[in-house]
């Protein structure tokens, strides 16, 4: 009985996740057909439970009811399945009872960013937050990434004027960051939230969305240095659309050249109700 319940609990947690609209704050959307599948897949195994329990209570005969004990594994003593139990049921515990938060300038401001790769881990060893620029390289082989890269690039290097949109922002970022002498004098326009860089007395004035590659383990803060026009000054967390021209110029806090923005026109916005920006492939 409980492996039905917890098993009915996966299926209404992703249910949950899809209505209220969380889902997108743990995998990229464009994945969601793999939250609905294991949601149907949790339903089946269900219900296959509940027949299974049902014919023990019809008292199914020894030799049955041995064969059904050896699906557990060697967890024959009480305290063993109440720990398999007990881990199936945490995720339940998480999705249900923790709240999900919008990941905002506080989290740059606490851990600081680096580029093109931060050293701190998270969850997967393999994994590491990303900043400044999408790297989707990792999951490449040399080769093929920069077919895909070139192959992108085709589509923006033509125009003079390359507007970021929610569905391309990582992608133009990624190309950015990777053939920066084939964006220098395009003028782009595209959303973000403000971040101020303090450091040695000295404010470098960035717009940031935040991203998911894959999902969570994989997101970080994307996006491009600002030269705003003379006077304009705006808080952290502040929602702008801005257009400029790409330039390059030298960050001393990274000691290299970066893409910059020469920022022409810069207007506030209201923060848009997803946050989040998602690689397409």
């Amino acid at each position: 009985m409980l492996r039905f319940l917890i098993l009915v609990g996966y299926t209404i947690l992703m249910m949950f996740l899809q209505v209220s609209g969380r889902l997108n704050q743990y995998i990229n959307v464009h994945y969601r057909y793999l939250a609905i599948l294991s949601m149907v897949i949790s339903f089946v195994l269900a219900l296959v439970q509940l027949i299974l329990w049902n014919k023990e209570g019809a008292e199914e005969s020894h030799d049955a009811h041995e064969q059904h004990e050896d699906h557990d594994h060697g967890l024959n003593k009480p305290y063993q399945r109440g720990m398999a139990y007990l881990l199936l049921a945490l995720p339940l515990v998480v999705g249900f009872l923790f709240p999900t938060v919008s990941l905002d300038t506080s989290i740059v401001e606490a851990k600081g960013f680096n580029f093109p790769l931060s050293k701190e881990s998270v969850g997967d060893p393999e994994m590491k937050t990303q900043y400044l620029k999408p790297d989707t390289s990792i999951y490449f082989n040399k080769t093929d990434y920069d077919q895909q890269m070139k192959q992108a690039l085709k589509k923006y290097i033509k125009n003079d004027h390359v507007t970021i949109t929610d569905e391309n922002y990582l992608e133009v970022m990624e190309l950015i960051y990777n053939y920066p002498s084939e964006f220098i004098g395009k003028t782009i326009t595209y959303k973000g939230f403000i971040f101020n860089a303090e450091k040695d007395g000295e404010t470098d004035l960035f717009v940031f969305r935040f991203g998911i590659i894959h999902c969570v383990a994989d997101s970080g803060v994307f996006g491009l240095l600002t030269h705003m026009p003379e006077g304009q000054s705006f808080k952290n967390n502040e929602w702008v659309e801005v257009t400029g021209t790409i330039q390059s110029d030298y960050y001393a806090p990274f000691k290299r050249e970066l893409p910059v923005v020469d920022v022409t026109k810069v207007k506030s916005m209201t923060e848009p109700k997803n946050q989040y920006v998602y690689r397409s492939f």
